[in-house]
């Protein structure tokens, strides 16, 4: 899917660099053509300069969009969700970011919330990032307090996990 929506754009990378950016920024694009975070619109020279490109490229890529069907109804669609992870010390939580061995092969993310769960732990949040669109895919678990030794051995561990990193509540 990610393939055939990227790919619409393979004639211009300037164009495919601003969609990779919506999509990786859960950006979406409104009926009039302008960058939304949530319907609030984002002015494209600020996106423009983000990516060290001309605003006219954000605003041909967001009219692109608009024009190709699938684009448009995903585009429109798009909402942000709130990343606790960078307040995570201020609100006295603990974040655990684990990089697999491979982002495509399935089970990770079962495979850490079942050691998450034996300790009787309650997730927060918890996200993957996409692996076509990010270049070092990670799942981010965040929690009330600190991880217990336990966990964190039990992450570390699982066969499908690289490395695991770890911020400490505050």
């Amino acid at each position: 899917m990610w393939s055939e929506i990227i790919g619409e754009f393979a004639d211009s990378p300037s164009q495919t660099r601003v969609l990779r950016f919506l999509l990786e920024n859960g950006f979406g694009v409104n009926a009039d053509g302008r960058v939304t975070c949530n319907g609030i619109e984002i002015p494209a020279t600020q996106v423009a300069k983000a990516l060290d490109t001309d605003r006219r490229v954000v605003d041909t890529t967001a009219q692109r969009i608009l024009s190709l069907p699938l684009h448009r109804s995903i585009f429109m669609h798009m909402r942000v969700a709130p990343d606790l992870s960078r307040v995570a010390g201020h609100l006295g939580l603990s974040v655990m970011t684990i990089y697999p061995k491979d982002a495509s092969e399935k089970g990770i993310v079962s495979a850490a919330v079942r050691v998450i769960a034996e300790e009787g732990l309650s997730i927060r949040q918890i996200y993957v990032t996409d692996p076509v669109l990010s270049e070092d895919p990670r799942l981010v678990v965040i929690i009330d307090g600190d991880f217990p030794p336990a966990v964190i051995e039990g992450i570390r561990r699982l066969p499908q996990v690289r490395q695991v990193m770890f911020q400490g509540a505050a």
